[in-house]
């Protein structure tokens, strides 16, 4: 063991050499994983478009246009009075503003002369879909006045009112009936939603898909080191020592994979005590996917190191390999926004299964049982590539 050691500790002073490799090492997968989840909300914010609106008419009619907006999954509505909307319009902090002037109630409905305002920024997405939110609520309040007046309508066919009072009371009853069934209606789509503990947080995404990032890439660069000590005429003078080819590999991995679990559990705690996430739920299901998840990678790193020849190579490469198996592997985009065949494709990759892994924990409240499958798999990435690495290793 004191071999193992002595490599481990020789590792980690050519690692460390400049005190810039700290920098790599936690400060900057921090930042990215702050600056990509969006900073660190508590995750209660209303996710919806804000959508300026002035009220001048105050009648029963912009009270239900107001409702209806309220209700919307897509708009936020924020009443302001017309000068400091206008000024916010103007100053581009503001994507739309929908006006109702004065003059809108079941009247003008009714005759048809009401008339509403909406100022929107150009090209711009959300004053597109704050627009399709505000025709729909007008839609469902105009369409209970006109179940309304079709009601009128047939009560005249068969029965003439005595008087306009008793027309506008069997108008008002009417409206109000209508109102209370588009209110009660049955939803059109029926939507299921998965047994999880928690609601999603993109966050996690994120927290997760920095951390392979970051872990991986160095992993990979367990072949730099391979190449840099040969070529420093080192390795083959490790190799004349009493210590083995196993004790060297075995020292060079495990260091290098003790330091990843070091950096994972950093950027775990980060995840924990400032982004609020679950990733202390189920503590052995999550060493258990970071450690295959670790032997994976360096697995790869290992078999790379007998195929490069020059540390610059080895350098170049890694981080090749390390950020295009990051972004197949949905560690920088949620894999459900890829292809069908793409999905099926990335299964070759370890990240993709260190990701599900990952995800099938702080996100869906996963325990051991849930990861075991993602753990399998990183486990046999690790025993083919440590396998081709040993059978392949040179020291010259």
């Amino acid at each position: 063991m004191k071999k193992i050691f002595a490599i481990t500790w020789k590792d980690a002073i050519i690692r460390f050499t400049s005190a810039w490799e700290l920098l790599f090492f936690i400060g900057l997968p921090i930042v990215f994983t702050f600056l990509l989840a969006g900073g660190t909300p508590s995750g209660n914010e209303d996710p919806r478009i804000s959508l300026l609106l002035v009220d001048e008419a105050k009648t029963a009619i912009s009270r239900q246009i107001i409702a209806e907006l309220e209700n919307s999954t897509a708009v936020r509505p924020e009443v302001l009075s017309r000068a400091e909307a206008q000024g916010r319009f103007d100053d581009r902090r503001a994507d739309a503003i929908f006006f109702i002037p004065s003059g809108i109630d079941i009247e003008s409905l009714q005759s048809g002369s009401a008339e509403v305002e909406l100022l929107q920024q150009p090209n711009n997405i959300n004053a597109t879909v704050a627009e399709r939110a505000v025709l729909t609520a007008i839609r469902r309040v105009s369409s209970s006045v006109s179940a309304a007046q079709n009601a009128v309508k047939q009560r005249e066919t068969r029965q003439p009112f005595t008087s306009e009072a008793e027309r506008q009371a069997f108008f008002e009853s009417s409206l109000q009936m209508a109102q209370s069934i588009l209110e009660n209606a049955p939803e059109r789509v029926t939507v299921i939603e998965g047994l999880v503990e928690d609601d999603y947080d993109p966050r996690a995404n994120s927290s997760a898909g920095q951390l392979i990032t970051w872990v991986f890439v160095p992993l990979f660069g367990i072949s730099a080191l391979f190449a840099y000590e040969r070529q420093q005429g080192t390795l083959q003078r490790l190799l004349t020592t009493p210590a083995s080819k196993a004790t060297f590999l075995f020292g060079t991995i495990f260091g290098q994979v003790l330091m990843a679990l070091l950096q994972m559990l950093l950027l775990v705690g980060f995840g924990i005590a400032a982004m609020k996430l679950n990733w202390g739920r189920e503590p052995l299901a999550l060493f258990v996917i970071l450690l295959t998840s670790a032997l994976a990678a360096a697995a790869f790193g290992t078999t790379m190191g007998t195929f490069i020849k020059t540390e610059a190579q080895a350098n170049g490469l890694s981080i090749m390999f390390g950020m295009v198996f990051a972004m197949m592997g949905g560690c920088w985009y949620p894999l459900e926004l890829f292809p069908s065949a793409v999905q099926n494709a990335v299964r070759v990759l370890p990240t993709t299964w260190a990701m599900q892994g990952m995800l099938d924990l702080v996100l869906r409240g996963g325990g051991l049982q849930d990861v075991l499958p993602e753990a399998g798999v990183l486990l046999g990435f690790a025993a083919i590539f440590f396998s081709v690495g040993v059978w392949r290793f040179r020291y010259e």
